[in-house]
């Protein structure tokens, strides 16, 4: 690791150290661990797209919605390992549980309604004479948000992610 030092004396018997350098973007531990679980839970959305249509779609690779949660993982995966890092009884611990709740609330609410909303105006889109102004509209995007299972998948993957490279790699230990 490249770190500078820099030493600072404040009085005679008084010195502080301060580390100036960077380390490692790869040995940033709640970063690595949200950025593993988002490519897991992405890249596991096209086995269990293939499973229920029996079909490959790639676009789930980079789309929204469907099992299991990426914003769900990513989240969950990033309190953990704060948590792990940091200690569970701080501030940042505290931001990044809130943060992971509002997401998940957000995924099983509003995003989930608006999908559901879409499905119902592209209907009526489908449903147009050709004639009318609004027959040749593009269809809304349907798959926004999450079901609760969906998001407790996400969830589960992104503590087991966090935790798995906790232990495999050392990381995250308390200073």
């Amino acid at each position: 690791m490249n770190t500078m030092t820099a030493t600072m004396t404040t009085s005679a018997t008084t010195t502080t150290t301060v580390s100036v350098g960077s380390s490692s973007f790869f040995a940033n531990y709640p970063l690595m661990s949200a950025l593993i679980a988002f490519a897991l839970a992405q890249s596991t959305k096209l086995f269990t797209s293939w499973y229920k249509e029996r079909r490959w779609d790639l676009k789930q690779l980079v789309g929204s919605g469907g099992m299991p949660s990426s914003h769900s993982s990513t989240v969950t995966a990033l309190a953990v390992a704060v948590g792990l890092q940091e200690g569970f009884g701080g501030a940042l611990f505290a931001c990044a549980l809130v943060l992971a709740c509002v997401v998940m609330y957000d995924a099983t609410g509003v995003r989930l309604h608006a999908g559901r909303q879409a499905e119902v105006l592209n209907q009526i889109l489908y449903e147009l004479p050709s004639e009318h102004p609004l027959a040749d509209s593009r269809p809304l995007r349907e798959l926004l948000g999450h079901t609760p299972p969906q998001v407790v998948a996400g969830g589960l993957l992104g503590l087991m992610t966090a935790t798995a490279i906790h232990f495999i790699t050392g990381s995250g230990h308390q200073a």
